[in-house]
């Protein structure tokens, strides 16, 4: 069941991440999933590993945005959300 759910979670972050699922709308997305990680913030505060992590990959993130690499801002971003997730134990977002 576990490797379903999280089959299921990697078919997603690469949909997301895929410009075409999109609608030309990338650049909304990689702020939408800034935003979302944002707003779990207290699920991954807890953790100083986590929070250290998840604070790297966020300034990674918003750099690559700044540099136009949203594609790679997209991906970069998805995984934290993955990984803040399966941290968390939380499937249902």
């Amino acid at each position: 069941m576990k490797h379903s759910v999280l089959f299921g979670l990697f078919v997603t972050a690469s949909m997301m991440a895929s410009t075409s699922f999109a609608d030309g709308k990338p650049a909304d997305l990689c702020e939408a999933n800034l935003q979302k990680i944002e707003s779990a913030k207290t699920q991954y505060q807890t953790s100083p590993d986590l929070n250290s992590r998840v604070s790297a990959s966020v300034s990674k993130a918003q750099a690559l945005k700044a540099q136009g690499r949203i594609d790679d801002c997209l991906a970069e971003t998805q995984q934290t959300l993955l990984v803040i997730q399966n941290s968390t134990g939380d499937t249902k977002k």
